[in-house]
């Protein structure tokens, strides 16, 4: 089943009744213009089960313990956001998987070897993927990317990921051929930010699901990064996040914020139609098939890991 991605972008109160996630607005609750029937209509329930991400935006969102306890028990993510409205946390649970303890030992076991033909497997198909966007939007030859992606070696010693990056980016929006891509960079750096941010959180998500330790990674290895696993493994994703950018983009003749409208676009990265191991799948879905591939590469049972290939 297809999980939830909940967005709350105005004053709201959670809180938790009979396993139901329960929403309740005290503008609406306050408000003494309104009939009484009206304000109980207003409170709504959705069950816990059916939550995959929680996206929480305004600084007067109330949520009790409860709600979070039952979120996390579901292995649902959950996304805080600062000032500028731009994810900032991630909460994820502890224990995602009975076989814990075991899958850990497996991850913190995989050789060195191991993790240089894994990343080599990422970023052949990250670079595979870039080609496929840039297919349908540059205006220039691309072949070199077939080619870099086929180069590639274990480990990705001459930093192909990198000379492809810089290529990708130079050549993506044809009418913005200045775009530089940086964090803290102009337009429409916030859309691509927003939409990594809630893709490494399905990643992370699903790794803890699969019983993998989403901080100890096959190539980043940031002493600072919480996430070093999830930003690995997402990296074949991102070309689906670039090409929802480019479809909003192209959807909106001007922009000069990241408004709610463009926001509800990018919640839709969930059930983004993705194709992997042959078949057609949400994105939310194929990660968890990215994930389970992965640990039966610690498992030592495969040696591939499972990518989704755009089309």
């Amino acid at each position: 089943m297809i999980k939830k991605t909940l967005y709350f972008g105005n004053p709201a109160y959670l809180s938790l009744k009979n396993k139901q996630l329960v929403l309740r607005l005290p503008e609406v609750e306050g408000s003494s213009n309104l009939p009484d029937t009206f304000k109980q209509e207003a409170t709504r329930t959705i069950p816990i089960e059916d939550i995959g991400v929680v996206i929480l935006d305004n600084k007067q969102i109330t949520i009790t313990s409860g709600v979070m306890e039952a979120m996390l028990d579901n292995n649902c993510a959950i996304i805080t956001c600062d000032s500028k409205s731009m994810p900032v946390g991630l909460m994820l649970p502890l224990c995602g998987n009975t076989l814990q303890n075991e899958r850990f030992r497996d991850q913190l076991g995989a050789s060195l070897p191991l993790q240089k033909q894994l990343w080599q497997q990422t970023v052949r198909q990250k670079i595979l993927n870039q080609h496929t966007v840039l297919a349908h939007n540059a205006t220039t030859e691309i072949n070199c990317m077939k080619v870099w992606a086929n180069d590639v070696r274990s480990g990705d010693p001459t930093n192909l990921e990198a000379r492809a990056a810089a290529f990708y980016w130079r050549h993506i929006f044809p009418d913005n051929p200045n775009f530089v891509r940086d964090r803290e960079g102009e337009q429409p750096n916030d859309l691509l930010n927003y939409g990594y941010a809630i893709l490494r959180a399905i990643i992370a998500r699903s790794l803890v699901g699969s019983g993998l330790l989403p901080t100890l990674g096959i190539h980043h290895h940031n002493r600072y990064n919480a996430y070093c696993l999830a930003d690995d493994i997402m990296e074949p994703y991102r070309p689906y996040v670039d090409r929802l950018v480019i479809q909003i983009l192209h959807e909106t003749d001007t922009y000069t914020t990241l408004d709610k409208g463009m926001k509800a676009k990018l919640l839709s990265i969930p059930v983004l139609d993705v194709v992997i191991e042959g078949k057609r799948s949400p994105l939310m879905i194929a990660a968890t098939l990215t994930t389970a591939s992965l640990y039966r590469c610690f498992k030592g049972e495969t040696r591939h890991i499972s990518y989704p290939q755009m089309e």
